[in-house]
């Protein structure tokens, strides 16, 4: 038998399309099927095919990774940190959290049963509300607020209730009766975050007791999304964390904090993150990890290691930086038409309202078209975001003089929205 005849007996018969009559198609679940798209990411997918857009719609800053951070990830991986972990990360990280929240927070915990390394502050915060929801069970969540908790309990089978947080003055504020008007018997869990994203607000002592004793009288999950703590500009000190709810909290209370690497330390592509939670809950996000990603990669959580030790005089400079940057699109914004603009009190956005505006999506959509300036539209996020726009600030001086200035061109044009 020639060569050629041989590799023809190894070829596979292909079935003819005539072989799927009959057969009935399956459906995606209906859960997923809830789940909106990213209207952040819609505009993102736009932008990626166009030349030189200036991209403030995503969350992060456009500086790098510190270098000793980098660094702490090589030499881990040279010292052989390349193969599985603990599900719930490397107690050694997990030890050096608990000493961070010693020395930040004041508050003491216990490495080994209420703190769970995760892959990315997402992931922490999915493996948290699959603990706390069942199917047709509730969520509260104050918003506007960024997408991913809503969409993450409507993949639970259960439903978001969204309680909008009215701008009072300069300040966003809770609205304590429409939160309590909106429980029902099946209401499990009230999500917030501090500082937010989008708004910048940052709850007070006395949002954090009143909030605590909301969830107590309830029975109710408490999970605080404090993924900005360390970007807050209102503390005695420049660097000083924002209050955590856990100062607040008992080892008893059903509360779950969420927390990542990617904003404080510029490690979003890292994806590295964590929960701090009642043992009950800790224990069963560790399993849950395994089903999911396993655990986080051995080398990133070194570099998480040296981060929390040795990060300080780093977050201090990125303090200053966006205190700047802040400053500056503050002054220009109040300087524009049309545009009402609270003084965010954490992270590193803005979140102006645009007097008149109805779609915000098609204002974003318009202004990335014409002035190649991505922002993103309120209405990403949720009830109360509408109308308005939000605004990363994290880039470098000169990309947010250029945005700045295209803003207020589109601005003066006096296009109705």
């Amino acid at each position: 038998m020639s060569a050629g005849r041989a590799a023809d007996a190894t070829e596979v018969a292909c079935p003819s399309a005539d072989a799927t009559i009959g057969v009935v198609t399956a459906s995606l679940a209906r859960s997923v099927q809830a789940v909106p798209h990213s209207r952040i990411r819609e505009l993102a997918e736009i932008a990626l095919r166009m030349d030189g857009v200036l991209r403030l719609y995503f969350g992060e800053s456009n500086q790098p990774t510190p270098e000793f951070i980098k660094q702490a990830s090589i030499r881990a991986m040279d010292a052989g940190f390349t193969f599985y972990t603990e599900n719930a990360g490397l107690l050694s990280l997990r030890e050096e959290i608990a000493a961070y929240y010693e020395r930040m927070q004041c508050v003491r915990l216990d490495p080994r049963r209420e703190i769970v390394v995760t892959a990315s502050g997402v992931q922490a915060l999915n493996v948290s509300i699959r603990c706390a929801l069942d199917p047709r069970d509730e969520a509260l969540i104050l918003t506007p607020a960024w997408p991913n908790g809503a969409s993450i309990v409507a993949m639970c089978n259960a439903r978001a209730i969204a309680v909008p947080q009215p701008l009072r003055g300069d300040r966003y504020e809770i609205d304590w009766k429409a939160l309590e008007a909106a429980v029902t018997e099946r209401t499990r869990l009230l999500i917030y975050t501090s500082p937010s994203n989008p708004l910048g607000w940052t709850a007070t002592e006395e949002d954090q007791d009143r909030l605590l004793d909301f969830t107590r009288r309830h029975g109710l999950w408490l999970l605080a999304d404090e993924v900005y703590d360390r970007l807050w500009y209102e503390g005695k000190t420049l660097g000083a964390p924002v209050p955590s709810i856990l100062r607040k909290a008992t080892r008893d209370d059903a509360v779950i904090v969420i927390q990542s690497f990617s904003k404080t330390y510029c490690m979003t592509g890292w994806r590295l993150g964590y929960l701090i939670a009642r043992a009950d809950l800790a224990a069963k996000a560790t399993q849950l990890n395994e089903f999911v990603v396993s655990h986080a990669t051995g080398f990133t959580q070194k570099a998480g290691e040296t981060a929390l030790r040795d990060g300080e005089p780093e977050i201090l400079r990125t303090l200053q930086r966006l205190k700047e940057n802040r400053d500056f699109c503050m002054d220009a914004l109040s300087r524009m038409p049309r545009l009402t603009i609270p003084k965010p009190e954490g992270a590193f956005y803005l979140f102006p309202r645009v007097r008149g505006l109805k779609d915000s999506f098609e204002f974003c959509k318009r202004l990335l078209l014409e002035t190649k300036l991505g922002l993103a539209p309120g209405v990403a996020f949720g009830a109360g975001g509408e109308g308005s726009i939000r605004i990363c600030y994290a880039a470098d001086k000169l990309t947010l003089e250029q945005a700045m200035g295209r803003l207020r061109r589109f601005l003066q044009q006096g296009t109705r929205f």
